[in-house]
C-alpha cells in the first residue's frame, strides 16, 4: 500500500501547476454537479470579501487560523505556505472586512488550529490546539486563554498527546479531546500485514481542573477495521483506517463521534463504551431516508434535541462523490430512523477534501468554514448566501462571536 487516496489526490493537484501559478489560476470552486477533483486549496494572497449583504453586520468577529492546519494532510504544503502571505501559523480574530483585530503566533516549529471562543468557569475564553504536526494529525495540548492570549489552563491527555481535531469544553468542566496513539494490529482486513501499525484514534474526556482522565474510547476496540473506506497510510508504514475528527455531546450526554475514514457518525454510551447507534458507513443501525448522502464528514454535533448537523466533505481527495455541504439530519433513536431536514451547498459547488465546520448563530444564520477550500461563508435560514470570503489558505474550523472580556 502507498499513499492514501487523499494524499494521492493532493499530489495530483500540487503537481498540476507550479505553486505560484496555482495561486493565480486555482482560486475558484468547481461548479459541476459532480466535480472530478476537489476545489483548490489556494485562495490568493489576501483575505477577500466576495459577498456582504447589507444589514448582516452584527456585533462579532471571525475566529480562524492562518497557515496550514496539522489536519490538512498535504505533504510539504506548510513549508510552501510559510513563504507566502497568510501562510504563517497563527490564531486570528478579524472583522468582516478581514482586518485583523488580534493575532497570536506560536513559537517557531509549532502549529495552532481549532481556534474559537468557549466558556470556562463561567467566563468566555479563547481556546485552541497547539503542538506539532504528525502525519496528518497533531500531537500537542489544548490551551485555554484570556482575551489577551494569556494562558489560564493547559489540557494534556498524555501518551500520544492531544490531537488537532477536537478540543471541546463542556458545561461540567470537562474537555473532549482526540488523540492518535500508534498501535500494532492485524491489518489483513484492509489489505495490510498481519503485524502492521495503525493510528488508533481515541476520544478522551479530561477533568480540566484536576487533569484526571475520566474516559478513553478507542475506535479500534469498537469499530471493525473492515468498515474503513480509506485504507491507505498517513505517513511511512502506519495505516489510518478511522481518523476521528470530532467529539460532541448528544442531548442525553452521550458522546457523538465522527470517524472520517468510515464515513460514519457514532453515538457512544460514555459509561459502557457501547455504540448506541450509527449513522452512515457500511453498517449503519439507523435507517436513513434516501436523500441523506454524506462521506468523509467532519464536525458532527446536535443543534437541538433531535437534529444532528454535520459538514459533509463528500470527498476524500481522489474519490469525490459530489459537492460538499452542511447537512441537518433529524435523528429518532427509538424508531431508529434518520431524516434529512436541510442540505446547504455553496453556490459555487465547492468540494472540500479535508476539514470544515458549521456554527449556528443567534440570528438563525449558519456560519461555515469550507476547510481546505479557503472560503468562509454565512447562510440565512432560507439558504441565502449573506457573507462569503476567500482566505489565502484554508482553516480547519472558523467561528463568529463577540470578543471575550
Amino acid at each position: 500500500m502507498g499513499l492514501s487516496s487523499e494524499q494521492q489526490s493532493r499530489r495530483v493537484v500540487l503537481r498540476a501547476v507550479p505553486v505560484v501559478a496555482a495561486l493565480a489560476v486555482l482560486t475558484t470552486g468547481t461548479a459541476a454537479a459532480q466535480p472530478a477533483l476537489p476545489s483548490s486549496p489556494f485562495g490568493g494572497l489576501t483575505y477577500t470579501v466576495n459577498v456582504q449583504q447589507p444589514g448582516e453586520e452584527s456585533d462579532g468577529y471571525i475566529y480562524y487560523t492562518s497557515g496550514v492546519s496539522a489536519a490538512a494532510l498535504v505533504p510539504g504544503l506548510g513549508t510552501i505556505a510559510g513563504l507566502l502571505p497568510g501562510g504563517q501559523p497563527a490564531n486570528v480574530i478579524a472583522d468582516r472586512s478581514g482586518r485583523e483585530i488580534k493575532r497570536y503566533e506560536p513559537p517557531a516549529g509549532q502549529d495552532v488550529s481549532n481556534f474559537r471562543t468557549q466558556i470556562y468557569q463561567g467566563r468566555k475564553v479563547l481556546t485552541w490546539w497547539q503542538g506539532s504536526t504528525v502525519a496528518g494529525h497533531g500531537s500537542g495540548v489544548g490551551i485555554i486563554a484570556d482575551e489577551n492570549f494569556n494562558v489560564l489552563a493547559t489540557v494534556d491527555p498524555g501518551g500520544a498527546g492531544a490531537d488537532v481535531h477536537e478540543f471541546r469544553l463542556t458545561p461540567d468542566g470537562h474537555a473532549l479531546l482526540t488523540s492518535y496513539p500508534q498501535v500494532t494490529a492485524d491489518l489483513t482486513a484492509i489489505g495490510g500485514p498481519v503485524d502492521g501499525k495503525l493510528f488508533d484514534t481515541v476520544a478522551v474526556v479530561i477533568d480540566v481542573a484536576t487533569g484526571k482522565q475520566l474516559l478513553r474510547w478507542s475506535a479500534a476496540e469498537h469499530v471493525p477495521l473492515a468498515d474503513s473506506q480509506t485504507t491507505g497510510k498517513l505517513g511511512g508504514d502506519v495505516y489510518d483506517p478511522y481518523h476521528m475528527n470530532s467529539i460532541s455531546l448528544d442531548p442525553s450526554g452521550n458522546l457523538v463521534v465522527s470517524l472520517r475514514n468510515t464515513s460514519a457518525v457514532y453515538d457512544v454510551d460514555p459509561h459502557t463504551g457501547d455504540i448506541l447507534w450509527q449513522l452512515g458507513g457500511k453498517n449503519p443501525t439507523l435507517t436513513a431516508s434516501p436523500d441523506i448522502e454524506f462521506a468523509f464528514q467532519h464536525d458532527a454535533e446536535f443543534t437541538d434535541d433531535s437534529t444532528l448537523r454535520l459538514f459533509n466533505n463528500n470527498s476524500s481527495g481522489l474519490e469525490t462523490r459530489g459537492p460538499s455541504s452542511v447537512e441537518w439530519i433529524r435523528i429518532d433513536p427509538v424508531a431508529k430512523t434518520a431524516t434529512l431536514v436541510r442540505n446547504q451547498q455553496h453556490p459555487s459547488g465547492l468540494t472540500t477534501f479535508a476539514m470544515g465546520n458549521a456554527q449556528s448563530l443567534p440570528n438563525g444564520d449558519t456560519f461555515v468554514s469550507w476547510g481546505m477550500t479557503p472560503r468562509i461563508s454565512e447562510f440565512s435560514p432560507s439558504g441565502e448566501l449573506v457573507y462569503d470570503a476567500t482566505l489565502p489558505f484554508g482553516t480547519y474550523r472558523a467561528y463568529f462571536d463577540t470578543l471575550p472580556s
